[in-house]
């Protein structure tokens, strides 16, 4: 199996990592500045609007797969676009069945089977896993947690569910909470900050915001937040910090 000298990351996502944000031109996602806060390459592969269900069912997860070398580093972070029910007959195709191990639903749209979260992270960690690559689950960036004037620090259930999946991938894997990273910088900026980094709604930040949680990520990675990553020891000196 070839190993490249160095490692390349990818990465696995929605808007809030992928390259133009909402793709409004106001807003960017955090994957766009990785690369400023870690000395190997970068590879942004994350999608608007997708969720695990999606981002599986279109065969993106595969698509990375194919790319990667063994020695690679794959961060999947989803969250946003994955709740809802399948069961309905309005069906979005992102929404994921609920629950964290092999439970399963039926679309209410198509009649197709819909796997947890925890499914379809799992099986894609465990496919590059195979090819000598490692994994970092990453959980979801927070919404604007100021929103309102007071600051809230409430999960939305994915991020426990990404961390669980973490742990249950084993040997090849790791767990990091960008959630609580992100809220650790949010609760130092402050209100009015904190705010002036969403220019569109509550989920999308503006470049300098989508910079924050690339910064907010590479500290986590460099403190152990959640225990040691494969990506730790490419995290570069110096980098500022941000809580």
């Amino acid at each position: 199996m070839e190993k490249r000298a160095t490692p390349t990351i990818y990465l696995a996502g929605d808007s809030t990592m992928a390259k133009n944000g909402a793709n409004d031109g106001s807003t960017d996602g955090w994957g766009q500045y990785l690369s400023k806060y870690v000395t190997v390459p970068v590879v942004n592969k994350a999608i608007g609007g997708r969720s695990a269900r999606s981002y599986s069912n279109e065969g993106r997860f595969t698509e990375i797969a194919n790319l990667i070398k063994s020695g690679d580093i794959v961060v999947i972070e989803f969250g946003h676009n994955d709740g809802g029910s399948p069961n309905s007959a309005t069906d979005n195709g992102r929404s994921d069945c609920p629950g964290t191990g092999e439970e399963t639903c039926t679309s209410g749209k198509d009649g197709s089977t819909v796997y947890t979260f925890g499914h379809y992270v799992k099986a894609a960690a465990k496919t590059y896993i195979a090819k000598g690559a490692t994994v970092v689950v990453s959980s979801q960036t927070p919404n604007n947690l100021w929103e309102g004037g007071s600051f809230s620090t409430s999960a939305p259930r994915f991020v426990a569910y990404a961390a669980q999946a973490g742990k249950e991938i084993g040997s090849g894997a790791s767990f990091v909470d960008h959630f609580q990273a992100v809220l650790n910088a949010y609760r130092k900026l402050g209100n009015a900050a904190t705010n002036a980094l969403y220019p569109k709604d509550h989920t999308h930040t503006s470049p300098a915001g989508a910079d924050l949680s690339a910064q907010a990520f590479a500290q986590a990675i460099k403190l152990n937040l959640n225990g040691t990553t494969s990506i730790a020891p490419y995290v570069k000196a110096g980098n500022p910090t941000v809580w």
